[in-house]
């Protein structure tokens, strides 16, 4: 797996399916009464945390998802934490509904709001940057995406496509995440490792390869 340098390769790997993983979540905040559990899903540009977020939260039952790229929408790419925790994990620590408009989408036109409802079981905060030191406090568990760099940047490709602006705009945003995410290390605090680019046989629709 060709990693960034400085970046710990897990080891271990197994299959899981995805009630495991999301029992084995639930499992590491036992004591979460009133409200529901927050639980980060990390990892870099084209990993596969949005398409992982889906699926472990429709094995769930009420459960909710918040993306930080809506937080970041024209805000920064990494500079969203006090939003973040303001108006998401703050009211949902006390067990309240989010409706939370960033100013930038009233600025830019953007319609609509961020929203949680209420009683949500587990809400899943999904997005590059969120396993940081200064949001521990509201996370009860999370997951770091980890996969092979060649795969993630053919996957950017195909999503974003590759005109001159669309690698601009990439190179913008390494250059932000490689030292954030050095400093940070969120694959050394992550409750579990996910292969984002799995080699193991599984079931996609079920299963999951996780670092033991």
């Amino acid at each position: 797996m060709r990693l960034h340098e400085g970046e710990i390769e897990a080891a271990g790997w197994r299959v899981a399916t995805l009630l495991e993983t999301v029992d084995r979540l639930r499992a590491a905040s036992p004591g979460v009464t009133g409200r529901p559990r927050l639980i980060a899903v990390d990892g870099r540009g084209g990993a596969g945390k949005t398409f992982l977020t889906h699926r472990l939260c429709t094995a769930g039952q009420g459960d909710a998802v918040v993306h930080t790229d809506d937080i970041a929408w024209h805000h920064a790419c990494f500079d969203w934490c006090a939003l973040l925790a303001e108006h998401v994990l703050r009211p949902l620590h006390r067990g309240e509904a989010v409706d939370f408009r960033p100013q930038a989408w009233a600025d830019h036109g953007r319609p609509g709001s961020i929203t949680v409802p209420a009683g949500a079981g587990i809400v899943w905060i999904e997005g590059t940057g969120v396993i940081r030191a200064e949001l521990s406090q509201w996370l009860d568990a999370s997951i770091y995406v980890q996969g092979d760099l060649d795969e993630q940047e053919r996957r950017l490709t195909a999503r974003d496509g590759d005109s001159p602006e669309q690698r601009a705009h990439v190179a913008a945003w390494l250059r932000e995440e490689l030292p954030f995410l050095l400093s940070e290390r969120p694959w050394s605090r992550a409750t579990m490792v996910v292969a984002g680019t799995p080699v193991l046989p599984h079931d996609p629709e079920t299963e999951l390869v996780v670092a033991r």
